[in-house]
């Protein structure tokens, strides 16, 4: 499912436009990413939890010439799905 899809889902589960489908999912989306961006966590009980992580510097292999290269620290975000999320899945 792309975001076009998740729109028009939404709006019909909703029974609302898909303009406002849309403006719910895009302030949706800029909360999660400003909060995650302060270094916050996002929690949804029983969907699941997005965080960041920070991942160290290492060393690398350049798969091509297999010359050893350095891998830049950075941050990283995070998703772990909850129970019953995992449920529905299974």
């Amino acid at each position: 499912m792309n975001k076009s899809e998740l729109i028009d889902a939404m709006a019909a589960d909703a029974g609302i436009s898909k303009a406002s489908a849309k403006k719910a999912l895009d302030s949706f989306l800029g909360s999660v990413s400003g909060t995650l961006k302060k270094g916050g966590r996002v929690s949804l009980v029983g969907f699941g939890s997005w965080s960041v992580s920070k991942r160290e510097a290492r060393e690398g292999r350049n798969p091509q010439t297999g010359a050893t290269i350095k891998i830049a620290a950075k941050k990283v975000v995070k998703f772990k799905a909850g129970a019953e999320l995992g449920s529905a899945v299974n």
